[in-house]
């Protein structure tokens, strides 16, 4: 516990011991689904961890604080060096990397976190020479709602259209951040769509801005697909490298449904106009025909 000058010595110890294991099995470890990097240098490995508690949960009345418990943790680098510390001020590691990890071990996506500092280690049920950390960070894009996404992204059941249609608007701004952060793993170095392309838009669900996003994002790049989550996101996708090269075509069924959901104002240079008529201006400028239906 912080505070407690026992914790310093049972740290040091468990560290010695870790330290000891990780130059004997090297990085790598069955059933890991997280891994820390530092931030200041990609050379400084900090370990893998089996699951980790609190990532995606915002601290009550702290913008971005999380208490996170990292359980089966084969902590390695500055991450191992601060547990000698815990209970004092060294034990904050700094500023890393968050990765997911796929069933394979290849990243999915990462989260910057700042300020990473341990302040309890244990020996671990989950296996020999593994243990249990408990720390403090701050992380301003693991969106509460979005494990689940990944989730279903290591374990490939994302892999049908519609997933997001039952969400409420909160999760469906979650869906839309894996969506961006699981871009280049889910992409897999796949070209874009050739230009003369024609995509469906689907209306029906386009009850908000995010679920316009979530339908183009899946119209575009399938299942769980990205193709912007703001104005300006989606004026560079439309820019190329983002899964289609313009021009394409957009058929966008139930669009009526969609423009009368998408009537918010806009401000832009000229005054204010619907949401709906500005992305169809967008949609021209980078050359889409767009076909409502």
């Amino acid at each position: 516990m912080v505070g407690d000058s026992s914790a310093g010595r049972g740290a040091g110890t468990i560290g010695a011991l870790m330290g000891s294991a990780m130059r004997r099995s090297g990085r790598g470890g069955e059933g890991q689904k997280y891994a820390l990097t530092s931030d200041e240098d990609e050379a400084d490995f900090w370990g893998f961890a089996q699951e980790a508690e609190g990532l995606f949960t915002p601290l009550p009345d702290k913008d971005g604080a999380r208490r996170v418990h990292l359980a089966g943790c084969l902590p390695q680098g500055g991450l191992l060096k601060s547990l000698d510390h815990v209970g004092r001020r060294r034990a904050m590691a700094g500023n890393a990397w968050f990765e997911l990890l796929a069933a394979d071990g290849a990243t999915m996506g990462s989260y910057f976190v700042g300020e990473v500092t341990v302040i309890d280690v244990k020996p671990s049920a989950r296996g020999a020479g593994l243990v249990d950390l408990t720390m403090t960070l701050w992380c301003e894009n693991a969106l509460a709602g979005a494990e689940r996404v990944w989730d279903l992204i290591r374990t490939g059941q994302l892999n049908r259209t519609g997933m997001w249609h039952e969400l409420d608007p909160k999760n469906r701004h979650a869906w839309l951040s894996v969506a961006l952060w699981s871009w280049e793993y889910r992409r897999q170095g796949r070209p874009d769509a050739p230009a003369g392309q024609v995509f469906t838009l689907d209306g029906r669900r386009t009850v908000d801005r995010d679920s316009f996003y979530c339908a183009i994002g899946e119209a575009i790049n399938g299942p769980g697909g990205y193709f912007g989550w703001n104005l300006d996101a989606l004026d560079d996708c439309l820019s190329g490298g983002w899964g289609a090269n313009t021009p394409f075509t957009l058929q966008w069924d139930s669009s009526a449904e969609a423009r009368a959901r998408l009537a918010e104002p806009v401000p832009t240079g000229d005054g204010e106009v619907s949401l709906f008529d500005l992305l169809l201006e967008i949609f021209e400028q980078r050359s889409v025909s767009v076909v409502l239906r």
